[in-house]
């Protein structure tokens, strides 16, 4: 039987919003919104994923909606804008929680209509010292914000007086989701376990004269059909040269006989995703240039994860990669000279140019700082990291020997920081070459 998603008990969302309102303290209001849906085209819209931290904090899934924390309030610390039942639009677009599902079900000490938001804005807002609001996610809520503020300086001779701060949510809401807790590693976890299954799916079918849309079918399904919510981000397909494309997603080419196929492909489930990249031989069978380069990026990410663990920045994981992965492309022929020296000049960035690490949660790139006090963050049990390092050559890099042309390889893993080092979620899921080699053969 399939395992069906599970909302967390309210008392989880009520532990997050209490530590949320006590890290802001009595002089702080917060305030997040879900963003708009999207026309995908005509009068059809973009399946509708809720915002993040509305999420974190309520766990309301529905569009239009407004979360307002106010530690410091007498009454009515938690509100909540919604869209109010509507039996003529249910017909058409589903159930909705309403007023009262707001308060009954997700914790709300007052529900309004969405549509009330505008007016009764500054009557929460105003007098506090604080406002923690994410500026720049969408221009009608930072209007609206603007409006309100513009408005209470006005009345402020009356008592009602504007926020003297905007402050980065980052500051504190961020802080708190860095730091998994343990309903949401159950949900990583099982997201892993889904993705890992996927995977290998799409290494059995991936044989030469399949279709890239294929494999991300194939994916899709194996996300869906184990409880999953579909994919936490567009899944990348790369077969061939494609594999040396970061973000190809087009995911239109056949494979071909000889092709590396690098699939970066993670389900959400409950709202928090995995994050996975596999490479591997559509024929079964890695060339000697490819396996090549196969087993550097392998050894790299392997050394790369164990030294994952508290204390450590992603600013070390990435530098140890970067030094191995420049090693290895000096051996094979990329570049030349020391390792100090295409460090130094960056040359490597030919061929690996983005970062190893990001956070993973309710995001694929998960919120929460990467600096503390303009240094790297070390990095402290229940933090959920990505360590992918890859090397991508270029169809056209006349320098390169011509063998490696068009290879592209990644391989990403998703690390739980513990007390004592590290816990690979993704572990489940094969990447040494003779395990590839069996599952594609």
């Amino acid at each position: 039987m399939v395992a069906v998603p599970q909302p967390a008990p309210s008392s989880i969302y009520a532990a997050r919003r209490q530590a949320l309102m006590e890290a802001i303290g009595p002089t702080g209001v917060v305030v997040v919104r879900s963003l708009p849906e999207r026309v995908r085209n005509g009068d059809s819209h973009y399946a509708f994923r809720q915002q993040s931290d509305v999420l974190y904090l309520t766990g309301f899934a529905e569009p239009d909606t407004t979360v307002i924390l106010r530690p410091g309030a007498e009454q009515d610390r938690v509100v909540m804008f919604v869209r109010p039942r509507d039996p003529a639009m249910e017909v058409w677009d589903g159930r909705r929680a309403g007023l009262e599902g707001a308060k009954a079900l997700y914790g709300a000490d007052a529900a309004y209509p969405a549509a009330e938001l505008a007016t009764r804005l500054p009557e929460l807002i105003c007098n506090f010292e604080e406002l923690h609001y994410a500026v720049g996610l969408d221009e009608d809520t930072d209007l609206l914000i603007a409006r309100t503020v513009a408005r209470l300086r006005k009345t402020e001779k009356r008592g009602q007086r504007p926020p003297r701060a905007i402050v980065d949510p980052r500051a504190a809401l961020h802080e708190l989701r860095l730091r998994k807790a343990p309903d949401e590693l159950h949900a990583l976890r099982k997201a892993a376990a889904i993705s890992c299954d996927a995977h290998v799916a799409a290494m059995r079918q991936g044989r030469p004269g399949t279709f890239e849309y294929e494999l991300e079918a194939t994916i899709d399904y194996t996300f869906r059909s184990r409880g999953g919510a579909g994919p936490g981000y567009g899944t990348i397909v790369g077969a061939g040269e494609n594999a040396t494309v970061l973000h190809y997603v087009e995911n239109r080419c056949a494979v071909a006989d000889g092709d590396l196929v690098l699939v970066d492909a993670g389900c959400e489930y409950n709202h928090y995703t995995a994050d996975i990249t596999r490479t591997w031989p559509a024929n079964g069978r890695f060339s000697p240039a490819q396996r090549k380069v196969y087993e550097l990026v392998l050894a790299v990410q392997k050394s790369a994860i164990e030294l994952a663990a508290p204390g450590v920045t992603l600013d070390e994981i990435h530098q140890h990669c970067v030094r191995g992965l420049t090693a290895g492309m000096i051996e094979l022929g990329l570049l030349t000279g020391t390792v100090d020296e295409r460090v130094a000049d960056l040359a490597y960035k030919r061929f690996y140019m983005h970062l190893t690490s990001h956070w993973l949660g309710l995001d694929v790139h998960d919120a929460g700082a990467y600096t503390v006090g303009g240094k790297p963050r070390p990095l402290e049990p229940g933090m959920v990291i990505t360590v992918e390092p890859g090397l991508y050559i270029a169809a056209d890099c006349e320098d390169a020997p011509a063998e490696l042309r068009g290879i592209g390889v990644r391989i990403e893993d998703d690390i739980l920081i513990t007390t004592d080092g590290r816990e690979n979620l993704t572990a489940a899921c094969p990447k040494d070459v003779a395990d590839l080699e069996a599952i594609c053969a």
